[in-house]
């Protein structure tokens, strides 16, 4: 397949000319936005009637019970009838929707006529979110959702002039994302759409199309309030594909490649190809497969390292049919996730031909690798025991927002890799499809996750409004989408649904979407996350691994909690396992714990794990967390906590920590807040102390050790500051000021070793750490003075300039001997100058609610970030400036190279150069 860009306008006439029979052509330009319908739309356009909802409160508790969904009857005509039928590729023939005869109501709306003139809209480049620049909405709820405006209606139309050849071929729109209820209309016509807003899909737009014309293509999303936990974006947030294809062809997402043997002397690759047939009369067609090695890059290595027979497949008109191949692959390169293993790849390249004629050509990524599940030993994967250390993950991208973006979400996973962290649990939704492509390529493993409601609702209109007609279609599709990427170890079908409460009800929908998982896909488990649901209940007996949220360590279990009405569970770990024990059990979400980068709090809890609560690590009225990193949610604890829990139960498989990066929405426990508190990294991607707590215990090989908090804290002399080491060590010596406060060696589920009675004198902080009482590794931290300097830093020199890559660069503030200013306010002003534009600013601070694409910002705990990305078609050195005040500037500058080449990428993983 040829994947190329259509500019807007662009005769799509020299597809005629190309050797491939199939195009997938990237609609990421020419694109035209409005927010809002025009004038007397009067709810015609709506897929269906929703309940009517008062604004509510910020602040409800994120483990509360899910209620009922509230029943409400369409009284007025809706496109629910004309939208259900897009579902149909995905159903099986027994339930699919049939399409009402006439017209669709609001066909005469004015933003569907192919001669509206739109040159009044904003001009937009996809992938786009029409929410992520603002502003903030200070006052008022939706904290939840991120204080960012990403409900209501939104237009795109843009102009598609297929030439005349096109004709007796398959036009489908493919789309990665789009949130949500989207609607699409091809030259007036209503195509279909799709209400999920996470899922890729695909409407077929040849009966709409006019070959040798210009078409129209018009785009309405309608993303409700009060439709989610976190902030969702708004607008089409992913890739848009144009895909041109011969009648009879490969399915959508038609491949399925299984490894069903597989040894260090060889394997077998089993690849089923599901065919279409758009035409009007029966085809018969020759189907031949060839499997290829791929490089580290992801690109094809030298001639077929094996070939799958042709098979001769019979198609119904207006039908499909498969077929199913093997072949063996001698000494196989296996997937597995470093550093033990590598991940790598193989492509499978099928060809459709009839008589002689090539009318198909499909490309399926894929690994070879196989895993085990063990009760006892967790996940093993090719022989190899792989301890889970995991993270959940949301899919916005910080100051990006929910625009999917390769680079950023890349630069995500390094830094997380650099932690230690070898999987990712994708909360609570399917991702764009290029972070698997990343996933897999890096080789982390993946809980791809569908759904965080059933048929009960979290907030008043999210998904429980179309569960009952979409999950099938929804579900099939992630699974079919996702099956063929080695990363993906685990389907879970449901996060802290409302149907744990519900007996023997509830269980029967987990297994009915358990037996569609089994339809599309008998390799790998399924399973749902369970925060309340308990072993003796029905509900877990319906899933094939048990996932627990926060129950393995037990939820609300000090005194303050008792008479609460709260969810209350002990430590659940015992009892899962004597119910289960043939079923692998692991924490699918675990401590929940809270943090603000580079702020601490006094008095330090000597609890190894507390509540937030103000003179307990919180301060409301700074809506900060202390840095301590002994805080949590209510439900929730500490790492310290969790590694103690993991340590006693060693049958557990491991963890998925809540969560790796900061993410938009959800500032738990804080909602006048635009971002959550739970990170062990900020929403700018730079690392809260908790980072290093994980990496102690994740990367025991590694020599490190950190010490906090900082060493600058004016006023404070003579007073008590707790100072604390994460180490990989097993024992530590710490000095001030030169002087040895005493050596002292972890204990039994000891994770940290604290200094509680060390009293403030500005100098220096320094810790040596020991393992096997040699030296291990040092830390030192020494007393900032004012803020003298900036010093700015790219995350990589050189950034391609497609329009799409980006270079991440860091600021700190110092002062004049080069020490970073830990407490650092100062206001910054960025400038770019050359072939870039700045794209956003941000300084991972939870209450800042200053604009992402302000080019001014403070810093925050003595530092800031600036994202830049190269413009299209230029190349040169694009130099960033960052002011401020007195301050000398900083300078920094950013290869932009022609699209073609390779930009350098070197490490962005966060380590110590032993001073701070």
């Amino acid at each position: 397949m040829i994947a190329r860009a259509l500019l807007f306008g662009l005769l799509l006439a020299p597809l005629l000319a190309l050797a491939s029979p199939r195009e997938r052509i990237l609609l990421d330009s020419g694109w035209r936005f409005h927010r809002g319908d025009p004038p007397g739309v009067d709810g015609r356009l709506d897929y269906d009637v929703r309940p009517q909802v008062a604004q509510s409160a910020d602040g409800k508790v994120a483990d509360a019970r899910p209620d009922a969904a509230e029943k409400v009857e369409a009284d007025r005509p809706v496109l629910k009838p004309w939208i259900l039928p897009s579902a149909n590729p995905l159903l099986p023939a027994g339930r699919r929707h049939r399409r009402p005869a006439g017209e669709p109501p609001g066909g005469d709306v004015a933003f569907l006529q192919p001669d509206f003139d739109d040159s009044g809209w904003d001009a937009v480049t996809l992938p786009h979110d029409w929410a992520i620049a603002g502003p903030f909405l200070v006052e008022g709820p939706y904290g939840g959702m991120g204080r960012l405006p990403s409900w209501g209606v939104g237009w795109y139309r843009r102009t598609l002039e297929l030439p005349a050849g096109v004709a007796g071929r398959s036009l489908f729109l493919d789309v990665g994302g789009a949130m949500s209820y989207a609607t699409v209309w091809l030259n007036g016509r209503l195509v279909g759409g799709w209400p999920y807003g996470y899922n890729s899909w695909r409407l077929d737009l040849t009966p709409y199309a006019r070959p040798g014309e210009r078409n129209t293509l018009a785009i309405r999303l309608d993303n409700p309030p009060e439709s989610a936990r976190w902030y969702p974006g708004g607008g089409l947030y992913r890739d848009v594909w144009l895909t041109v294809a011969d009648p009879v062809h490969v399915a959508q997402w038609g491949s399925f490649v299984t490894t069903p043997e597989v040894s260090a002397e060889a394997a077998t690759v089993q690849l089923r190809i599901e065919v279409d047939n758009d035409g009007r009369s029966a085809a018969r067609v020759e189907v031949a497969s060839e499997l290829f090695a791929l490089d580290a890059d992801g690109r094809r290595e030298g001639t077929a390292v094996a070939r799958i027979a042709p098979a001769i497949l019979h198609v119904p008109a207006g039908s499909s049919a498969r077929t199913e191949g093997r072949a063996r692959i001698a000494q196989p390169r296996l997937w597995g996730p470093p550093p033990e293993q590598q991940p790598h790849r193989y492509l499978a390249i099928t060809t459709i031909s009839r008589d002689g004629r090539v009318l198909d050509r499909y490309e399926t990524r894929f690994g070879i690798r196989e895993v085990e599940w063990d009760p006892d030993r967790g996940v093993v994967v090719n022989g190899r025991h792989v301890p889970l250390r995991g993270v959940n993950q949301h899919h916005d991208l910080g100051a990006l927002g929910a625009a999917f973006n390769v680079r950023a979400a890349e630069r995500q996973l390094e830094i997380l890799r650099g932690m230690g962290v070898n999987a990712i649990r994708l909360a609570h939704n399917p991702p764009d499809p290029q972070l698997l492509e990343l996933t897999d390529r890096m080789g982390l493993l993946v809980i791809d996750e569908v759904f965080d409601s059933w048929e009960k609702k979290k907030t008043p209109l999210d998904f429980h409004l179309v569960f009952p007609d979409w999950h099938e279609a929804d579900l099939r599709a992630m699974l079919r989408r996702d099956r063929n990427h080695p990363s993906v170890i685990l389907w879970s079908v449901g996060n802290e649904v409302g149907e744990q409460y519900d007996g023997q009800a509830g269980a029967e929908i987990g297994r009915r979407l358990v037996a569609i998982v089994r339809e599309e896909d008998p390799t790998r488990p399924a399973t749902a996350s369970m925060n309340w649901a308990k072993a003796d209940m029905p509900f877990p007996a319906a899933f094939d691994v048990v996932n627990l949220n926060y129950q393995g360590e037990g939820i609300r279990q000090a005194p303050e909690f008792e008479g609460t009405e709260r969810i209350r569970t002990p430590p659940s770990y015992p009892a899962f396992r004597a119910a289960f024990p043939d079923k692998v059990i692991f924490g699918s979400e675990t401590a929940s714990a809270f943090s603000s980068r580079g702020v601490y709090l006094f008095p330090v809890s000597p609890e190894a794990s507390a509540p937030v609560r103000d003179g307990r690590g919180g301060d409301s009225a700074i809506r900060q967390v202390s840095g301590y990193e002994l805080h949590a949610v209510d439900f929730g604890s500490s790492a310290d906590k969790v590694f103690a829990t993991l340590d006693r139960h060693p049958y557990v498989a491991g963890e998925f920590v809540w969560n790796g990066f900061d993410y938009l929405g959800e500032p738990t426990p804080y909602y006048d807040a635009r971002s959550s508190y739970s990170g062990m990294i900020d929403l700018a991607g730079f690392p809260k102390d908790r980072y290093w707590l994980y990496q102690s215990r994740w990367r025991p090989d590694l020599p490190m050790a950190h010490l906090l908090p900082h060493w600058t804290w004016p006023g404070r002399e003579g007073q008590v500051t707790p100072v604390h080491v994460f180490t990989s060590g097993d024992e530590a010596e710490l000095f001030v000021g030169g002087v040895s406060q005493g050596r002292k060696k972890k204990g039994p589920y000891q994770y940290r070793l604290r200094w509680d009675d060390v009293v403030y004198r500005p100098g220096e902080l320094r810790v040596q750490a020991y393992r096997d009482g040699q030296p291990w590794a040092s830390d030192t931290v020494r007393t900032a003075g004012a803020a003298a300097t900036l010093e700015a830093t790219a995350d990589r020199a050189r950034i391609a300039g497609d329009g799409r890559d980006l270079a991440f660069v860091e600021v700190r503030v110092l002062d004049a001997a080069g020490r970073p200013v830990p407490a650092a306010t100062d206001l910054l002003r960025f400038r770019v100058e050359g072939p870039a534009v700045l794209v956003a600013t941000d300084n991972g601070d939870a209450t800042d609610m200053t604009a992402f694409p302000s080019p001014e910002r403070k810093a925050f705990s003595g530092k800031a970030l600036a994202i830049v990305r190269g413009i299209p078609g230029q190349s040169g050195t694009a130099t960033l400036t960052v002011e401020s005040g007195t301050l000398q500037a900083a300078k920094v500058g950013i290869q932009i190279e022609a699209a073609t080449g390779d930009a350098a990428q070197p490490s962005v993983v966060p380590a110590h150069a032993g001073t701070r």
